[in-house]
């Protein structure tokens, strides 16, 4: 499996306030950032697989909309998370 709950607290711990904070919006950020590059990667060597297609399209959907939350609330937390993550904008 690759997204193990060691992962997960990995991502919450660096980019949350602590491992326990799973709900914040950089932590979300960050995950949903590992699964679309891990179902990116899977997409290059099946091309046809269309279940995966439609879940990395939400996926990006998903980080969309918590990028927009975050942009318009606060604009510092939002730059700082773009930078961390390498994120196009």
């Amino acid at each position: 499996m690759y997204l193990t709950a060691e992962k997960k607290s990995e991502f919450f711990s660096a980019y949350g306030k602590n491992a326990q904070d799973t709900g914040s919006a950089e932590g979300q950020i960050a995950l949903f950032t590992f699964r679309i590059k891990h179902l990116t990667e899977h997409m290059k060597q099946n091309k046809k697989d269309v279940a995966t297609m439609r879940s990395l399209v939400g996926l990006v959907g998903k980080r969309r909309r918590l990028l927009d939350y975050l942009k318009k609330n606060d604009i510092e937390r939002y730059r700082t998370i773009i930078k961390e993550l390498g994120i196009r904008k």
